[in-house]
């Protein structure tokens, strides 16, 4: 074990003092160190990300095998991570490497939190839109009764609705694209129990 590594572990140790943060978990002549470190990263809404460094008894020269885990991420987004610090490692020059992996870390789940931030918007925002529907029904057998029940779910999902009654029977239906679900849902139900 190089005296750089030494030097590094303790430095990691002091850096990540927190309850929780730093643990070293073996360390051999044959071995090197392992150290776990569980660090928050993505800011308010982040994870909490497990991360733990192999420091072979020739690294630096060599970089560390590096294990990835996490509750709050999936097991593919982990491997991504993980594959990122090991590329990552790999570039950097042969010099104790561990903090810059970590940060690094931190910045790859920033990324991923604003990510999945932003999915998370846009499909809200795609619930929100303006949609419209128009449905053809084959028949009617009670228009009054037909009519009554369009007008009472058309209020109920806050929907603006229209009956085309003529040769073709449309129902036209305006409104956000969650409603339009359940209102065309309700209908097919509806002409399918009263078919």
């Amino acid at each position: 074990m190089s005296d750089a590594t030494l030097d590094e572990v303790s430095v990691l140790s002091a850096i990540y003092c927190g309850e929780g943060e730093f643990q070293l978990v073996r360390q051999s002549a044959q071995d090197g160190f392992v150290v776990r470190i569980n660090c928050s990263a993505g800011g308010d809404r982040g994870q909490n990300v497990n991360v733990v460094f192999h420091l072979h008894p020739n690294y630096p020269s060599c970089p560390p095998d590096i294990s990835v885990s996490s509750t709050g991420l999936s097991r593919t987004q982990c491997h991504s991570i993980r594959q990122k610090l090991l590329d990552k490692a790999a570039s950097l020059p042969s010099e104790p490497m561990v903090h810059q992996l970590v940060e690094y870390l931190q910045q790859q789940c920033v990324e991923l939190t604003e990510k999945h931030r932003t999915g998370e918007d846009a499909v809200k925002e795609r619930e929100k839109e303006e949609w419209a529907a128009v449905l053809s029904l084959d028949h009617i057998r009670s228009r009054n009764h037909y009519v009554g029940l369009l007008e009472r779910w058309s209020q109920q999902l806050q929907l603006t609705g229209r009956l085309l009654l003529g040769q073709n029977i449309l129902v036209i239906l305006q409104g956000a694209r969650c409603d339009i679900k359940g209102g065309v849902f309700l209908i097919d139900t509806t002409a399918a129990l009263n078919g």
